[in-house]
């Protein structure tokens, strides 16, 4: 299945912890249906290392993946979240936002 969210959209996430928050997609994991969006991020307690980039330990931010059913693409043209539709232009498959009707590159 073609996922219609890609890496570089700016998305808002629908439900979940970080309901309401908006960001960019930094990756996207199509096995799993997954998202990793900036921004949205985890506590993680590390122990300390002699030999990594935390050798004292504590408390980090780490960036969590969402399920992609939970983020909603922003419309560049409009602003607002909208769902995402697939058509042919020009022989080629091209996605569009449903409010606004427009391509998105």
């Amino acid at each position: 299945m073609k996922l219609k969210i890609k890496k570089g959209d700016t998305v808002k996430v629908i439900s979940g912890a970080a309901v309401g928050q908006q960001g960019e997609v930094l990756s996207v994991d199509s096995k799993k249906n997954r998202v990793t969006v900036e921004g949205i991020t985890a506590k993680k307690h590390v122990k300390p290392q002699s030999n990594k980039d935390n050798p004292d330990g504590g408390i980090i931010d780490v960036n969590k993946t969402i399920h992609i059913s939970n983020v909603m693409l922003i419309d560049p043209s409009t602003k607002q979240p909208t769902r995402v539709g697939r058509r042919l232009e020009d022989g080629k498959l091209v996605r569009y936002g449903k409010k606004s009707g427009e391509t998105i590159s």
